[in-house]
């Protein structure tokens, strides 16, 4: 066994072993073992935990970024301070007090890609484990926590007609089914991803994130990945387009649900939503201004108190003694 494939050994045990815990589930439940919407449904529950795994991954994510927006306007300032200057030691103070910029504010430019470094190391174990079944059953062996029983099963099971192991550009071509399948799984993959960048580009980024040059490398990234995956897709097989697809659309959702409730002060987003508070009469969000509105916070607290049945006095804080 090769360096890499030390190393991709673990996740390929629990990436099977997982698929593997919800196949004998639905099975259990009365879905046929062999059938490819069992493996299929197996596929996306892996989706689903290590997703769920990641969520704690995604708020720091999120935090992260939303510090790198607001940290443009000073960003922009350190940037002209040092403009023109192309010798080393200005090069290393400014690389200095960005790093401390950066550390003060809890953030970092790479913060946006930890996720998907993270998934990465199960999507190549995914990859391999699918790559591999056709071999593994040839060579009468299993495939990480897989027995050769379970190969044999996995290498028979499709989906409209399509193996779940089988890729568009390793013998697929020739299967219509494949081809059919893998191309409208790929434009789903791209699309997906397409759109999940460009709704927080659209949404939930301020005037002074979108004019910064961060911003620039941001928008060439917007349509170079999905050119990256959508060519790349052609040699994944069945199976790891289900995921990748599934993971995209979890990825979306969960934006949604970030932008419209917890938006970024001073984007289109946090607008849209200080509209709606106003509109049902609610108390502004310290959150839209990036600010603290003690006098909101207040006003919250005796809405919570008078709900729950508690009259609250209103004080003032400069009330005099009598």
């Amino acid at each position: 066994m090769d360096f890499f494939g030390t190393i991709m050994a673990p996740f390929k045990w629990l990436v099977s072993i997982i698929m593997i815990g919800f196949h004998d589930g639905l099975s259990t439940i009365g879905m046929p073992a062999a059938n490819g919407w069992t493996w299929t449904l197996s596929i996306i529950g892996l989706v689903l935990v290590i997703r769920a795994a990641l969520i704690p991954v995604f708020v720091k994510q999120i935090k992260a970024q939303r510090g790198m927006q607001l940290l443009q306007p000073d960003l922009k300032k350190l940037q002209d301070k040092y403009k023109g200057k192309t010798d080393q030691l200005s090069r290393q103070a400014m690389a200095q007090e960005q790093m401390a910029m950066y550390k003060k504010h809890g953030t970092n430019p790479f913060s946006a890609c930890l996720p998907m470094l993270i998934q990465m190391p199960f999507f190549f174990a995914l990859f391999q484990v699918l790559s591999g079944i056709s071999g593994a059953k040839e060579q009468g062996e299993g495939i990480g926590a897989m027995s050769h029983e379970q190969v044999v099963e996995f290498d028979a099971s499709s989906i409209f007609g399509a193996p779940l192991s089988a890729a568009l550009l390793h013998g697929g071509a020739t299967n219509v089914a494949v081809v059919v399948l893998s191309i409208v799984m790929i434009l789903a993959m791209t699309a997906s991803q397409f759109i999940t960048q460009k709704q927080i580009m659209a949404k939930n980024m301020s005037e002074e994130a979108m004019a910064s040059p961060f911003m620039r490398q941001q928008k060439m990234m917007l349509y170079i990945l999905p050119i990256v995956f959508g060519v790349g897709g052609i040699n994944f097989p069945i199976g790891v387009l289900i995921y990748w697809t599934t993971t995209n659309l979890w990825t979306m959702g969960q934006q949604f649900f970030v932008i419209r409730r917890m938006p970024t002060p001073g984007s289109p987003a946090a607008k849209a939503l200080a509209e709606r508070r106003a509109a049902k009469g609610l108390p502004a969000l310290s959150i839209l201004t990036g600010k603290k509105d003690d006098s909101a916070e207040a006003e919250a607290e005796a809405a919570i108190a008078e709900a729950k049945g508690q009259r609250v006095q209103p004080q003032r804080k400069n009330r005099k003694k009598k």
